[in-house]
């Protein structure tokens, strides 16, 4: 996978506020003790097996900071990487390199850790219809880079953000006095190209999603049992979405239901980042 043009746009446009908070007037220690044209080779390197994700993004930081900066890439994205595999190689400034590294390590990082549990989560129910989604559970500022690693893992996406898509859940619902009333009100309203997703915690509540249009139901904190009787209730009317406190210890038996997509918050706000380093 590789970044499009308006996605490099997007993503110059964060690498360039990330650079800024990291070395706001430059890098003192590196600036006292390393001459500017001070050339080096440097590697990235894997410390355990993952899936790569972010290496354009790598890139994009060193280039950033310095274009002459020359870099090998030895893997693309969504490719597995093996402990001690050298990911990328990099020839150039050293005080440009030094500079650039931790905010290039930080991404690589993240987005790697990311890819690497949603490809687990995906292998295990792979052998199903379900699909595993991300949330909105993302750390401020860094959403855009968090939903691509999860594409690079096997995942899909979710809405992007609150204007992206019409989500109605139980707070919504309490503030205008239940299911019917938050359907017919947004029906009201919207354009006929836009889908309603509303989310439901019972049977009942499942029963009157469906009575009054909804599109696409997520099953909120829904037992197995419950699953399989919303799939046969709804019987594919409806776009059905588990979510909550599913994890790789019961995905697969979710998935099991029928239902067709699967969100979990977990693969972006608790996220383990893939151990890769950079050395001289």
């Amino acid at each position: 996978m590789s970044f499009i043009l308006i996605d490099r746009l997007i993503a110059q446009r964060l690498i360039d506020n990330f650079l800024k908070e990291d070395l706001s007037w430059g890098d003192i220690t590196t600036d006292l003790l390393i001459p500017i044209g001070t050339i080096s080779k440097g590697y990235a390197y894997a410390k355990e097996d993952g899936i790569l994700a972010g290496i354009d993004v790598f890139k994009m930081v060193f280039k950033t900071v310095d274009n002459s900066i020359v870099i090998k890439s030895n893997f693309n994205d969504g490719d597995i990487i093996k402990k001690g595999d050298i990911i990328l190689e990099t020839y150039g400034d050293l005080n440009s390199c030094l500079k650039a590294e931790r905010t290039a390590l930080n991404l690589i990082q993240r987005m790697s850790g990311i890819a690497t549990y949603v490809r687990k989560l995906s292998n295990i129910i792979k052998e199903t219809k379900a699909r595993l989604t991300d949330t909105r559970k993302t750390m401020p500022g860094i959403r855009y880079f968090d939903r691509y690693a999860v594409s690079v893992g096997g995942g899909i996406n979710n809405r992007y953000n609150l204007s992206d898509g019409i989500l109605i859940k139980d707070n919504h619902i309490k503030a205008v006095g239940g299911i019917k009333n938050a359907l017919l009100k947004i029906k009201e309203n919207i354009s006929h190209t836009m889908k309603i997703e509303i989310e439901v915690e019972t049977i009942d509540e499942l029963k009157e999603a469906l009575k009054y249009g909804a599109d696409i139901i997520m099953l909120d904190n829904m037992t197995i049992e419950m699953m399989k009787e919303a799939v046969e209730i709804a019987s594919g009317k409806v776009i059905l979405e588990a979510s909550g406190n599913i994890n790789e210890n019961n995905i697969l038996d979710v998935a099991r239901t029928g239902v067709d997509v699967i969100s979990v918050g977990a693969i972006t706000h608790s996220v383990k980042a893939l151990d890769i380093s950079y050395d001289l």
